[in-house]
C-alpha cells in the first residue's frame, strides 16, 4: 500500500475543502482496487493472486482493504497498523505512555528531566523575555510566539524517537544514529552540573532535530515529517483520541478535549471531525469479531516499543488473521529487517 494517495502531496499548496476531501481512506483504497485491477489486465495476469504489504497508515489501508475488498488481494500484512486507536477501543493514554516507557528503559533521570521540562517551558514563557531566551536556547531562527509552539516542536521528537528508534542508524524520518533514544538520553545526562533543564533537553533533542550538523537554527513551520496530509485527514476521519497521565506519563498531562480539536480543525480547515466514521465504515466497536465474521489472510505485525502498537491487533483472531510481535521492535520492523537484508 505504498503508491501515494490521492492529494497527499499537494495538502500544504490546496486550502480547499472541495479538493481535499479526495484525501480520504475509502478513496485511497477505491485508487488501489482500481489500480491493482488494471495493473493485472494490462499485464494479462488476471488470475495472479495480489498480497498487500503496508506499514503505518499503509497497514491500516492493507487490513481494511481485506475486509471491503478481499476479491483484489489474498492477503494482507499490516505492520504497526493502529486499526484500534479510536474513539474508545484503547485507552487513550496508551500512545504516550508507551513512548514515555521507551525513554524510562534507557534512563530513569533522562524521564525525569524530559518530564520536569515542561513546567520549566512554562515557567520561562511566562516571563517577560521568556519567549526571547527560550528562542535562543532551542536555536530557533525566530522568536517563539508562544511557549506552546515549543512544546509541541519537542513533542513530535519524542514521539518519533519511540517510533525510530532502531539499533542501526536510519534516515527514514530524519537522519538518526543507531539506538537513537539512548543517544538522547546520554546527551541530556551527561550535560556538566549546573546545566539547567532546558539546556539539557536541547543538547538532547539536537540528536533528532540536527543529528548531522548541518542546522544553524530551526523554523518551527518545517513540515520535515509530512504531516500536512495528516493534519487533514485527522481533522475528518482519522480522529484518534490521545492523552497523557500525569502518573504514567513524561509528557505533560492532559485529557483529550474534542471540542479544541474540532476547533482547530474548524480554523485551519474549515471541516468538523467525524469521530464515529472509521469505526462505522471498517468493523465497527468490536472490530476483533468483524474480522473474525468477515475477515481472513491478514497478519498485523508490532514492534512492541512502538507507541502505535498500544493501537494494533496484538493476538489471534482466528487461524487465518494472526499478530506477530517482537518484544523489542518498533515501528514497521518488519519491513527495516527487510530492507537491511537487501542492502546487504
Amino acid at each position: 500500500m505504498g503508491s501515494q494517495c490521492r492529494m497527499e502531496a499537494e495538502v500544504r499548496h490546496i486550502k480547499s475543502a472541495t479538493t481535499l476531501s479526495h484525501l480520504t481512506a475509502e478513496q485511497a483504497l477505491a485508487d488501489f482496487a482500481v489500480l491493482i485491477t488494471e495493473l493485472k489486465r494490462n499485464l494479462s495476469a488476471e488470475a495472479c493472486p495480489v498480497v498487500l504489504f503496508g506499514g503505518s497508515y499503509g497497514g491500516m489501508l492493507a487490513a481494511w482493504m481485506r475486509l471491503k475488498y478481499p476479491h483484489i488481494a489474498i492477503g494482507a500484512l499490516a505492520a504497526s497498523a493502529p486499526v484500534l486507536q479510536f474513539e474508545d477501543l484503547v485507552p487513550t493514554e496508551t500512545f504516550y505512555d508507551i513512548v514515555s516507557n521507551d525513554f524510562k528503559r534507557e534512563s530513569m533521570s533522562c524521564f525525569n528531566t524530559i518530564k520536569d521540562s515542561w513546567d520549566a517551558i512554562t515557567y520561562e514563557g511566562q516571563k517577560n523575555d521568556g519567549l526571547q531566551r527560550l528562542s535562543k536556547i532551542f536555536h530557533f531562527c525566530r522568536k517563539l510566539e508562544i511557549a506552546e509552539d515549543l512544546s509541541d516542536w519537542l513533542d513530535s521528537a519524542y514521539s518519533y524517537l519511540a517510533m525510530t528508534d532502531y539499533p542501526y542508524p536510519t534516515d527514514f524520518v530524519m537522519p538518526l544514529p543507531g539506538n537513537p533514544i539512548k543517544e538522547v538520553c546520554r546527551k541530556i545526562d551527561s550535560c556538566p552540573d549546573g546545566t539547567s533543564v532546558l539546556e539539557r533537553i536541547f543538547e538532547g533533542i539536537s540528536v533528532f532535530y540536527n543529528y548531522t550538523g548541518a542546522v544553524d537554527c530551526f523554523e518551527l513551520d518545517d513540515d520535515p515529517h509530512g504531516m500536512d496530509g495528516w493534519n487533514w485527514q485527522a481533522c475528518t476521519e482519522m480522529i484518534m483520541p490521545l492523552s497523557s497521565s500525569k502518573d504514567t506519563s513524561m509528557f505533560s498531562p492532559y485529557d483529550y478535549n474534542y471540542t479544541s480539536n474540532q476547533e482547530w480543525c474548524w480554523k485551519n480547515f474549515h471541516v468538523k471531525p467525524r469521530p464515529s466514521w472509521i469505526t462505522t465504515e471498517f468493523g465497527g466497536h468490536d472490530f476483533k469479531s468483524a474480522l473474525k465474521m468477515f475477515g481472513s489472510n491478514i497478519i498485523f505485525s508490532n514492534g512492541l516499543l512502538d507507541p502505535w502498537s498500544g493501537g494494533s491487533v496484538l493476538e489471534d483472531v482466528s487461524e487465518t488473521i494472526v499478530a506477530l510481535l517482537t518484544e523489542n521492535g518498533n515501528s514497521i520492523i518488519t519491513y527495516h529487517f527487510s530492507f537491511l537484508a537487501l542492502k546487504s
